[in-house]
């Protein structure tokens, strides 16, 4: 993968397209997807990019996601392992 990955999680759908526009316009980061998760509404922000990128959009993020009250977690990971390409990245392609 080679590039840091950012994960955000909020609580509904419409936070979290508000979080995902607002991610990808303050940094040069690709989405890689939008995943709702099993229970309380909960839905997961993933992106790709160089670490700053990531790492701004991520703060990005909190900040929207804390405008609306609707906050879970966040976590960045620099360069992380390849095999974990295939759960994030793969995954969202089929």
């Amino acid at each position: 993968m080679g590039k840091a990955l950012g994960l955000i999680e909020v609580i509904g759908f419409s936070t979290a397209v508000e979080v995902a526009d607002a991610m990808i316009k303050s940094a040069d980061v690709i989405l890689i997807g939008v995943e709702i998760t099993k229970g309380n509404g909960f839905v997961t922000i993933k992106v790709s990019g160089d670490v700053g990128a990531v790492n701004a959009a991520v703060e990005t993020g909190k900040a929207v996601a804390d405008l609306f009250g609707k906050f879970i977690s966040a976590d960045s990971i620099a360069r992380p392992h390849e095999a974990m390409h295939y759960v994030f990245i793969e995954k969202e392609k089929k």
